[in-house]
């Protein structure tokens, strides 16, 4: 059966390997990114560069966003060179950004409106699940158009199920941000602790990541932090977009999460530092700084 034509736009860092997963099972992927030279080593893998999100469209049949912010969405959905521009009843329309789910429920309408299938579908696992494909995928939207293009986020995910309809994979992503939350401000404060304690931090790590407080922070985080290692597997300025969005949408519910709260307090706090292109993990250089 003939692979439908893939347009990616967005190659960041997670974008790039789950296009070259793609690429790797034999899919022609065109892509956009608004910076184009960030693009070229998927250039010179064989994805096809289009000059906007509407040309994309125009020359793919299923078309994946990647971008930074709602605000990014926005624009390569509805602008003047956006996907809507040239997007026909043959397209299906999936935005995995981290958005919300208002959004997601907008894109979705329009799509309906013009007869195009449109799915949310955020992941979680950072730069180490996109490059193992190992994402875990959260998926909103119809059954029909999720069954149809399935076998493709097989190619980059281990964990994927359709959560309900249009916005119920940005709802699910804000609870998996809830949860990270959690864990980071919770493996920063033991790493604080223990190396007070005048403990092997090291040490420490391979301990409780043995018992009841193993988690995937500690797991994945933990060692990047004992090689100062910053690099961003996750920006720390997505991650305070994310909690907001978090936060927002608790609110229209008429919920308090305080602990969430004071997590999206602390790094907005070390985002004004100038820290916002470092990873999460960075969280631990409001006490480590020096």
């Amino acid at each position: 059966m003939r692979k439908k034509k893939i347009g990616f736009i967005g190659t960041g860092v997670m974008g790039t390997s789950i296009v070259k997963h793609l690429l790797k099972a034999d899919y022609e992927v065109q892509i956009y990114n608004r910076t184009k030279s960030k693009a070229s080593e998927l250039m010179e893998l064989g994805a096809v560069w289009q000059n906007t999100p509407a040309e994309v469209a125009e020359n793919a049949e299923v078309i994946i966003t990647m971008v930074g912010y709602p605000t990014d969405v926005e624009e390569v959905y509805y602008g003047d060179n956006g996907i809507f521009q040239t997007a026909s009843k043959r397209h299906i329309l999936i935005d995995m950004t981290t958005s919300t789910p208002t959004l997601a429920n907008k894109i979705y309408q329009t799509g309906k409106e013009k007869g195009i299938a449109v799915l949310d579908a955020p992941v979680s696992g950072g730069d180490l699940g996109a490059k193992n494909g190992t994402l875990t995928v959260m998926v909103g939207g119809d059954q029909a158009a999720f069954d149809s293009i399935k076998s493709i986020f097989e190619e980059f995910s281990s964990k994927l199920n359709l959560q309900g309809s249009a916005g119920s994979g940005q709802h699910t992503k804000m609870a998996n941000q809830i949860m990270v939350a959690g864990t980071m401000t919770g493996m920063t404060e033991l790493l604080v602790y223990a190396k007070a304690a005048g403990l092997d931090v090291e040490k420490v790590l391979d301990t409780v990541g043995g018992g009841s407080a193993q988690n995937w922070s500690l797991s994945n985080y933990g060692p990047r932090i004992l090689k100062e290692d910053y690099s961003a597997g996750f920006f720390i300025k997505h991650f305070v977009k994310d909690l907001k969005i978090a936060l927002d949408e608790a609110k229209r519910m008429n919920l308090n999460l305080p602990a969430t709260a004071l997590a999206e307090k602390l790094y907005e706090e070390l985002e004004g530092k100038g820290n916002g292109n470092d990873g999460t993990q960075a969280l631990i250089k409001l006490w480590w700084e020096n």
